[in-house]
């Protein structure tokens, strides 16, 4: 006899929410780059090898608010993320990127 797993695994439950739901696929859209910023951040909190509760206080925050950040459904402003970098060291740079995720190619444009 073989056991199985109670219920299916997190990343099989969201790949059968976003075929289901439109609304689902568009918060999942909304919420990419904030989780690409958490990402980063707790990379850099790890290569620092540091707590949320040292990042906090080298940022002046609060370690809920870096626990918020990192969870990738918060939106950091600028200055918050300049604060993050700076108190590692390091420059704050954002950057702007030609996305193709439709599978189309990129529209080209003429200005004459």
């Amino acid at each position: 006899m073989t056991v199985k797993p109670i219920g299916k695994s997190t990343a099989q439950a969201s790949r059968r929410r976003a075929m289901q739901s439109s609304e689902y696929r568009a918060e999942i859209a909304r919420l990419k780059p904030y989780e690409e910023i958490a990402r980063q951040v707790i990379r850099l909190r790890m290569v620092e090898g540091i707590s949320q509760e040292e990042l906090a206080r080298r940022v002046g925050t609060t370690k809920s608010a870096i626990s918020r950040l990192e969870s990738g459904h918060h939106a950091p402003t600028v200055a918050t993320l300049n604060k993050i970098a700076m108190s590692c060291g390091r420059e704050l740079t954002i950057s702007i990127e030609q996305s193709n995720h439709s599978g189309s190619k990129p529209r080209r444009r003429s200005y004459a």
